[in-house]
């Protein structure tokens, strides 16, 4: 099963391959690697459907055993131990029936989670920045397991209810041919009913996927801004919000009700009934056939009740299995703006940079599932910025190996958004970016990234142990090494206060953490890896007075033999600076020294002033 090709900007290695062209595609391309567990499947709905079969059948020799010419009980001890035999190995087919569709469902859970996983990682930040985590952890988790309750109990009783369906067909004709016409206008009718069914209900259960995937992401945003919801006394309006999401979750699971409780073939089974019944009697009152033919015939039609009463319930399953498949592969199918680029260059960087006349704006995606995206983060990063707003213009500069560079303007002036274009978390849509005179894009995307670090104001530390989140870069590091880099980033002292030293289990994102020490263990990350090019992003903010001076060292001998650019306001960490770039509303208003700039610049000067 050939994959549809999409751009990504980590292509992670995949051992399959799958149809991603349409959600029922994708799915039978998932299943099809099972094989062998389908065939289990189906033998064993098979097996379970002609042995339940064989009862009434064998029901209806015992009443004509019983009463023509007169009652041979002879027969009666036989029957009952064919029909216990058969029915001990109609449950054993039974059991492998749904042990393999639950070891399907698990199989396909799994391999979808891993695929949408990798997808995820793939994917470039501009497609994070719009796509809502609420929204993402839903799809993730609550669409994955719809997919494998499409399996089992869904497809595990359809197919079981369509071969029991079949049996009449083959059974009913061994006493007369014209038996088969009740099972033949029910199952015409039933098929029919069951389109009708499934054209009403397949809207409503994408309904009910998207507006649970709603009240998630309000969720998820309510828990992230916990902190800023309660400053502002602002948990009533809150919940407000959140019980209107829920109220439309539960109004789409009542319009699901709904369509299930007018489920037709119910009462196409009683007409079913009351018509193989008065043609069976017909047949019997011509002297066409027996007694007994009646009775099996009629609990061969009573077979008709296990598709009538599980297919509403197992189509509904079938029908959200392929709402969550839908929305599982609108992200992994959703394109992305970066490539790996495996085959460029790949070697050690030297560490100079150079913009040429480079322009920016952030341009959202246009299938975004919805407005309410996350910030990229950093200034100017906003993603309302892309609505045609140019975030830089005419960049031009260049940047000698080994040169500390301080980036500084106001708010907004678009510091952020340039520094991320040398790593490629965006890419410039005019103008060239080049490390090392190759230009970024002709880089390997993994090659350039793992010898560049950059350490941002709000820094991200994972719900691990301090010695992790500083090795996390490298994770083969060893505890000399961890050791050291903490000490080079002044982060030492702290953390030989807790308890634990190293082995300290920090809160998500840090948050047991000051955004001081958050800062440290960052920079310490960044020593660790020891890049050729770093990067500060207003790294320092949150450090105080008296650690300054002590990280502005560790800064000073970090940036000895690598290229550093520092974006800062501090005029201690600008003054040093072998180059100084002012920028002004996404345009460069002043380069130079801090004598040269001080002056000539009042771009510059009014930093200070102000």
């Amino acid at each position: 099963m050939s994959a549809i090709p999409l751009p990504a900007e980590f292509t992670l290695q995949r051992k399959h391959a799958y149809d991603k062209s349409a959600p029922v595609r994708w799915i039978w391309s998932h299943a099809t690697r099972y094989r062998w567990i389908i065939v289990m499947i189906f033998v064993g709905a098979l097996g379970n459907a002609a042995l339940a079969a064989v009862v009434p059948k064998l029901t209806g020799d015992a009443f004509n055993a019983m009463l023509f010419p007169k009652p041979d009980t002879s027969v009666l001890l036989p029957l009952a131990l064919t029909i216990g035999i058969s029915q001990i190995i109609r449950g054993v087919l039974q059991l492998g029936r749904n042990f393999g569709a639950e070891l399907m469902a698990q199989k396909m859970e799994r391999d979808i989670r891993d695929e949408l996983y990798l997808s995820l990682l793939g994917k470039s930040m501009t497609f994070h920045n719009l796509q809502p985590v609420g929204d993402t952890m839903a799809r993730a988790t609550n669409d994955v397991r719809e997919i494998n309750f499409m399996f089992s109990p869904g497809m595990n009783l359809v197919v079981g209810s369509f071969l029991f369906i079949v049996m009449p067909f083959l059974f009913a004709p061994q006493y007369h041919i014209s038996l088969i016409l009740t099972p033949a206008l029910f199952t015409i009718a039933y098929f029919i009913a069951l389109r009708a069914y499934l054209k009403n209900l397949s809207p409503i259960t994408d309904e009910v996927r998207g507006t649970f995937g709603e009240m998630n992401t309000h969720l998820s945003e309510a828990l992230d801004g916990v902190e800023i919801m309660k400053g502002a006394a602002q948990e009533v309006a809150e919940v407000e919000r959140f019980v209107t999401n829920a109220r439309r979750v539960r109004n789409a699971f009542v319009r699901q009700g709904d369509i299930e409780a007018r489920f037709l073939p119910t009462l196409l089974l009683g007409l079913a009934y009351a018509l193989g019944l008065v043609h069976a009697l017909i047949l019997f009152r011509a002297g066409t056939i027996s007694v007994g033919a009646v009775v099996a015939y009629f609990g061969l039609l009573r077979m008709l009740e296990f598709p009538t009463f599980t297919s509403s319930f197992a189509y509904t399953q079938i029908s959200l299995g392929v709402s969550g498949a839908r929305r599982i592969l609108e992200l992994i199918n959703r394109e992305t703006n970066l490539d790996q680029n495996a085959a460029g260059c790949d070697k050690p960087m030297r560490g100079e940079i150079e913009f040429r006349d480079v322009c920016f704006e952030y341009s959202p995606l246009p299938s975004s599932p919805s407005p309410a995206g996350r910030g990229a983060g950093g200034e100017g990063a906003s993603v309302r910025a892309g609505e045609g707003e140019k975030i830089l213009e005419n960049i031009t500069f260049k940047v000698k190996q080994g040169q500390t560079v301080a980036i500084v303007g106001q708010t907004g002036a678009g510091k952020t958004s340039l520094v991320k274009l040398i790593n490629r978390t965006y890419d410039a849509p005019c103008g060239e970016v080049l490390v090392d005179g190759v230009n970024v894009r002709d880089w390997n995307l993994a090659s350039l990234r793992s010898q560049i670090s950059m350490i941002e104001q709000d820094v991200f530390l994972f719900s691990r142990s301090l010695a992790d989140n500083v090795a996390f870069g490298k994770p083969g590091a060893t505890r000399d090494e961890i050791e050291y880099a903490a000490k080079s980033a002044q982060a030492e002292d702290f953390i030989q206060t807790f308890d634990k030293d190293y082995n300290t289990i920090i809160g998500e994102r840090g948050v047991t953490l000051s955004g001081g020490q958050r800062q440290r263990i960052a920079l310490a990350r960044a020593f660790l890896t020891d890049p050729h090019i770093l990067i500060l992003d207003d790294s320092t903010s949150a450090i105080d007075s008296a650690t300054e001076d002590k990280i502005q060292r560790a800064i000073a001998n970090a940036a000895k033999g690598r290229t550093t650019i520092i974006i800062t306001h501090r005029l201690s960490q600008i003054r040093w600076a072998d180059l100084i770039i002012v920028l002004r509303k996404g345009r460069i208003a002043a380069m130079g020294s801090h004598e040269e700039l001080m002056k000539a610049s009042e771009a510059y000067s009014r930093i200070f002033r102000e």
